[in-house]
């Protein structure tokens, strides 16, 4: 086979293509700009960040950019149809465009063909971001209770900012004329146009993760409506939601209200009041401190001298004259306690003792020794048995006989009449 031939046995679709048998870039190209042409015209909306239009030509182009990421697209227009507009667009202004896809195939570019191009009006956008306001209201993002304190004195202050802005100034200023020995990490970024979103999110992020910072403040001055618009923006605003340290919104001035406010853990009306939240005055503590010392060493004064008059009062009462006195008080309290303890036990003695005398007469009264001393005796058999009846005595028998002074034997004498 020849290899015109070969090249002309192209792959019918991408899937059949192999390293040995490749599409060719025009055919890729081709095949683009084939798919892309059956796109219908569409309407797409983003911001203008670039605008060519020169004399002599009918065509103008401009870059269209999305409003919340980094993504943007080439579009061309008729001049006729920029003229149509009752005010010419200009960079940075939100726009909607009817067009219709197309592919240059020659640079493999995408790019829009438009027809017509709208402003996006200002009763449109607050109707929009209305609704954002609703919804995020409704997910409770502006509830107070989710909102964090700001530290007293924070270590180091984030400030997310444009550069060499007046409201860069304002806080710097303000915070060092406060407290000299603030510290600051500063993010210079966009706070005006298509780039605004992205590059604050990036500066919040990234402060975000350093520990060192405690508090971050996004400030702005004043501006229009639309040059407020990228501080409601949703992700922006969700971001701030995310972050771990508290975030202070000083936006534009006191009639201004971004959404960023509303989920902010502080707003301020302005830089310079948030300067005045994010750390306290410097003399005005000074000044504290020292009525606070002056305070307590006025009140340890005045118990020092209440103390000592209690004390002289104390001292001069006639007790105290005498030192002994409150001793020999209780001294005497003893004695006395004393003898009527002593009374008691000798009274409580005595009369055991007549008690056991009375006893020992009864008992003495009623033993048989006081009746042996009355000339009584006890005859016992010679087995210690008593005799208690003549009968029981037996004749010539041996008994034992007991007086008050002692025992003696005897033999009984039986008379011979009875």
């Amino acid at each position: 086979m020849s290899e015109p031939a070969a090249k002309r046995s192209l792959p019918a679709t991408a899937r059949d293509t192999t390293a040995e048998t490749p599409w060719p870039v025009r055919t890729l190209s081709m095949k683009i700009s084939d798919y892309v042409d059956k796109m219908s015209p569409l309407w797409v909306e983003g911001q203008i960040v670039q605008l060519n239009r020169r004399a002599g030509m009918s065509w103008a182009y401009l870059t269209l950019r999305d409003t919340d990421v980094d993504m943007s697209l080439s579009v061309s227009i008729p001049v006729p149809a920029l003229d149509a507009l009752a005010a010419p667009p200009e960079a940075g202004a939100r726009v909607v465009v009817h067009a219709k896809p197309t592919f240059w195939t020659k640079r493999g570019a995408l790019q829009l063909e438009a027809r017509q191009i709208r402003h996006v009006g200002v009763g449109e956008l607050l109707a929009r971001l209305e609704h954002l306001k609703q919804l995020l209201r409704a997910e409770g993002l502006f509830e107070p209770s989710r909102k964090r304190a700001l530290p007293f004195l924070p270590a180091t202050i984030g400030l997310i900012c444009g550069r060499n802005t007046a409201a860069e100034r304002d806080v710097v200023m303000n915070v060092r004329r406060r407290w000299p020995a603030a510290r600051f990490e500063i993010r210079n970024v966009s706070v005006q146009g298509p780039t605004t979103v992205t590059g604050v999110s990036e500066a919040l992020a990234e402060l975000d993760g350093l520990p060192q910072v405690e508090v971050i403040v996004i400030a702005r001055g004043g501006g229009s409506f639309e040059d407020l618009l990228p501080f409601s923006n949703e992700a922006l605003v969700r971001g701030v939601v995310g972050v771990r340290t508290p975030v202070v919104s000083a936006i534009g001035h006191e009639t201004d209200t971004p959404l960023l406010d509303y989920v902010a853990d502080y707003r301020a009306s302005t830089p310079t009041h948030a300067a005045t939240r994010v750390v306290p005055d410097q003399q005005e503590e000074l000044r504290g401190l020292a009525a606070t010392r002056g305070r307590g060493r006025a009140a340890l004064q005045r118990r020092i001298t209440e103390q000592r008059r209690r004390l002289e009062a104390t001292m001069s009462r006639p007790v105290m004259a005498d030192r002994q006195a409150i001793i020999s008080a209780y001294r005497r309290d003893i004695d006395a306690a004393a003898e009527r303890g002593r009374y008691r036990v000798t009274t409580l003695v005595s009369r055991e003792f007549d008690r056991v005398a009375s006893l020992s007469t009864h008992l003495r009264a009623v033993s048989p020794q006081h009746t042996l001393e009355r000339g009584y005796a006890v005859v016992r058999h010679s087995d210690g048995t008593i005799v208690r009846d003549i009968t029981e005595v037996a004749a010539e028998e041996l008994l034992r006989v007991t007086v008050a002074r002692g025992d003696f034997a005897v033999r009984p004498v039986v008379d011979p009449g009875n």
